[in-house]
């Protein structure tokens, strides 16, 4: 319990903290992204169709989809808030073992493929484009403190963003249990109130994010070097 008490006043300080930083708000729709993305996959590993993806700009989203059965909805409604909140740690997890680069061609590919295969109009599709192309610049060109601080700021926000949607779900569902989303979803499929269901995602962010922030506080490794096999002297690696 300590922990994830400290993990929620650091996520509060954090969320202070990036407010100030300009254009912060247009990088909090990596975390919709993600969470919808999360949906269209296991629809489609369950054999459904993905009919279109919408991102908007007040960080929401929708994924509308036709399901093979009526028991698919549960883990397709359960893997967006759970796919956000274990892709926020998947981003800390590659900070820790300096695999920067590794995570934001991570990042870019989920764009790229949301756009090929889902968000074809509105706001989502020129969010995408801007924000490939803006990863693909930081990719090639972005090195050192600037790479550092750049990928930080998306593991922060997607962090947040991944931690704050469960608690305002279940503030939806204490209200009105018919406005929260993936949540009503649940309690139509299953009979068990919405309420349960929002504090299930708000369980599993917080365990994300405990694991997420242990990553960031530990000391950053460095990828091991590589060794030529024509030179038993001379190392090289990629640069991050």
């Amino acid at each position: 319990m300590r922990k994830w008490l400290l993990t929620i006043v650091y996520l509060v300080v954090s969320v202070f903290l990036t407010r100030l930083i300009p254009f912060s708000s247009f990088f909090r729709n990596v975390d919709t992204m993600v969470h919808e993305f999360s949906h269209a996959v296991v629809t489609l590993l369950l054999s459904g169709q993905v009919l279109r993806i919408e991102l908007h700009a007040d960080h929401s989203g929708v994924t509308y989809s036709r399901l093979a059965n009526s028991w698919s909805q549960l883990p397709v409604a359960l893997a967006g808030y759970i796919g956000a909140s274990v892709f926020s740690m998947l981003l800390f997890y590659l900070y820790y073992r300096g695999r920067l680069k590794t995570g934001l061609g991570l990042v870019s590919v989920i764009a790229i493929l949301s756009l090929v295969l889902f968000v074809h109009s509105g706001f989502g599709f020129t969010w995408l484009l801007v924000f490939a192309a803006l990863n693909s610049l930081a990719w090639r060109f972005a090195s050192g403190v600037i790479l550092r601080v750049y990928y930080l700021l998306l593991a922060f926000l997607t962090l947040e963003e991944s931690a704050i949607g469960p608690f305002s779900l279940a503030l939806y569902a204490l209200q009105d249990s018919s406005r929260a989303g993936d949540a009503t979803g649940l309690e139509r499929a299953t009979g068990m109130p919405a309420l349960v269901w929002a504090l299930l995602f708000v369980v599993v962010a917080l365990i994300c994010a405990t694991r997420a922030l242990s990553c960031f506080f530990k000391p950053q490794k460095q990828p091991a070097p590589v060794r030529s096999r024509f030179s038993s002297s001379s190392p090289f690696s990629k640069n991050r």
